[in-house]
């Protein structure tokens, strides 16, 4: 057995399959929600209600007396909503009956079509509507016949005493009569669950407010001491953005309520009140609870008013408000503090209600917030980061080859514009161009990009370096200073180790030394003639940059170097191993024989290098000629 499956075996069967992982987890969230439901909405509560405590506290407050405070009115906010929406809501359904004759108003007002299928959908309903009242007079038919004459009366009496006796028996079933537990327990129980669930919600509530410090630390020990500053950092950002989303959410829909009730009272809508209370609490289930009170509001403004005017005024009222707040006010405030995208919001909308039902539907949004913070700082997590995370951008290397591996030459081009906008065209050689180049050439390696899109590629990038020959970019002047360099400063030959990649890394070197202000010579590899090596090696002063993009960089910069150092012994050398990391000194010990002068990763640390260089030859050469002429003084 080899060391991997040594390493798989130790870590287990649900660590190698995340699928029966992640099945058993949804098979427990599902089975055990009985428990994990009043858990859920009580850490919820905790996160609403713990910034409150934390005040109290701050104004030397117990621990206990702040959390009894904090509940109570809590408590008491929600009972006292509680009673006058129930009252005003039982009012309102005692008086829907008295409204049927404005709502058959305002559908007739509509002027349904008589043919298609909203004409026969409203045929059905009418035909629905007479079968409705001729059963309402039938049932109301033996009062009238009492006053038709006695020999009509008495034929009818015969008549029906006659369809009786044709008419078989019913058979009735008796049923015993229910004992007064079972009857009680029949009555109770709608009521008994959902007050056990509050109960245990209150429970958990109040132990975590208290108990804040000794669940955090029994939170840390589970992660272990290794582990502290990981878990410490998940735990705070968790904490700080559920509690900032619920308060503000809070705030938002309490806000949102009074402002819609207020519009209510003032188009003359009865129980305004109720309506606005009702909008508010509704707007906690995210979408449906908004549209479902939007929708009943409406509705109630139909049934009450004879005429379009005060519906349509009401529509109007509920659309501004809600496009004001989902689209100005809440991303302002908390929109984006939560980390969730909208389709991620969405779709955890609806796994958490199938798992859980209504309450999964109202905690969905703090608990995908656990989700996300969790796949922030636990690696073997991280895709939930990924996948529910607001921050889905690619990274500007990564879209400028995902853009053109696409042949989206344009955008990627784009890209890079939008990139130079704000840094400058040496980072945008090295964060960008560079990096793709190394990508392409990987991939060209591994044989999972043919020949015709690397080329491609390698072309798209030469075009792009060559629309920036004269960019003027402010970001070259702490790299170089055009004005500094020497009209007697040597050139630089700039020659690439192997391929096209290095070529063009060479070309994004040799341009930005010019925009410096230095002679630059780009020379390709096989052009390095025993003719050209000896002109180089009779000017000592040329520096020779070799450019080498990995993943063979190292070879190829080695064996170039070596052939280049046996050459030309008197010139430097620098050689740019782009993208690598290390201590460059190791690096160049590992070059033995073709050891270069100077090893770099960047561009940029290849144009400071080069400009120390010059600085160091220029004061050679200001200070040679006072060194001369005083050997003979001292001689005499």
């Amino acid at each position: 057995m080899n060391s991997a499956s040594i390493t798989r075996s130790r870590r287990g069967l649900l660590t190698n399959e995340p699928v029966i992982l992640l099945a058993l987890v949804l098979l427990a969230l599902y089975f055990a929600r009985e428990v994990l439901i009043p858990l859920a909405m009580a850490v919820t509560l905790n996160f609403l209600l713990t910034p409150a405590v934390i005040f109290f506290e701050k104004l030397r407050l117990k621990r206990v007396s702040s959390v009894v405070l904090v509940v109570f009115a809590a408590s008491a906010v929600v009972g006292g909503v509680g009673f006058i929406v129930a009252r005003q809501l039982i009012a309102v359904v005692n008086e829907l009956p008295n409204y049927r004759q404005n709502i058959s108003h305002n559908l007739a007002a509509l002027h349904m079509p008589t043919t298609g299928p909203l004409g026969q959908t409203a045929k059905s309903i009418e035909v629905i509507g007479q079968t409705l009242n001729e059963e309402e007079n039938a049932s109301t038919r033996p009062a009238e016949t009492s006053e038709l004459p006695g020999e009509t009366r008495t034929r009818e009496r015969e008549h029906l005493r006659a369809e009786e006796n044709a008419k078989p028996t019913p058979v009735v079933v008796v049923v015993p009569p229910e004992s007064t537990g079972r009857y009680l327990s029949a009555l109770l129980k709608p009521v008994l669950g959902p007050l056990a669930t509050l109960g245990m919600v209150l429970i958990f509530t109040i132990y975590m407010l208290l108990k804040r410090e000794d669940l955090r630390n029994r939170l840390l020990l589970l992660a272990g001491v290794g582990r502290l500053n990981l878990m410490t950092q998940a735990l705070n950002d968790a904490a700080e953005r559920i509690s900032r989303y619920l308060v503000m959410n809070a705030l938002v829909n309490a806000s949102y309520g009074v402002i819609f009730a207020v519009g209510l009272y003032l188009l003359h809508v009865p129980n305004a009140t109720l309506w606005g209370a009702l909008l508010a609490l509704l707007r906690m289930v995210p979408y449906a609870g908004t549209m479902i009170a939007g929708v009943a509001t409406i509705g109630y403004t139909l049934a009450v008013f004879p005429t379009w005017w005060h519906p349509l005024c009401v529509f109007l009222l509920f659309a501004v408000l809600e496009i004001a707040v989902s689209n100005f006010v809440e991303p302002h405030l908390y929109g984006s503090h939560t980390g969730i995208s909208s389709l991620a919001l969405v779709t955890m909308a609806i796994v958490w209600t199938l798992l859980w039902g209504w309450a999964g539907l109202v905690v969905s949004t703090p608990l995908t917030v656990c989700l996300i913070v969790f796949g922030r700082y636990v690696p073997q997590m991280s895709f939930l980061h990924i996948l529910l995370g607001e921050e889905a951008e690619l990274a500007p290397e990564a879209h400028f080859y995902e853009r053109l591996l696409a042949t989206d030459q344009a955008e990627a081009h784009n890209v890079a514009d939008r990139f130079l906008e704000s840094r400058g065209i040496v980072d945008l050689y090295d964060e960008v161009v560079m990096p793709a180049l190394i990508m392409t050439e990987q991939d060209r390696h591994k044989g999972v990009l043919d020949d015709v899109r690397s080329s491609y590629l390698f072309q798209s990038a030469t075009e792009l370096i060559a629309e920036l020959t004269d960019y003027k970019s402010p970001a070259l002047e702490p790299a170089c200073d055009p004005q500094g360099v020497s009209a007697r400063a040597n050139p630089i030959v700039c020659v690439p180790a192997n391929d096209q990649a290095d070529e063009i890394a060479a070309t994004m070197l040799a341009q930005l030394l010019e925009q410096c202000g230095h002679k630059t010579l780009l020379l390709p590899g096989t052009a390095l003639s025993p003719e050209i090596l000896t002109r180089l090696a009779e000017e000592a002063g040329t520096i020779l940059c070799i450019s080498a993009v990995p993943p063979f960089a190292f070879a190829h910069a080695r064996t170039l170097a070596l052939k280049l150092r046996q050459s030309v012994p008197g010139n430097r050398i620098l050689i740019g191993l782009w993208n690598t990391t290390g201590d460059k000194d190791v690096l160049r010990e590992r070059f033995g024989q073709a050891r270069p002068d100077f090893v770099v990763a960047t561009l940029r640390e290849a144009l400071a290098q080069i400009k120390e260089c010059e600085q160091a030859q220029a004061a050679a050469v200001r200070w040679a000629p006072t060194t001369v002429e005083a050997a003979p003084t001292n001689a005499h």
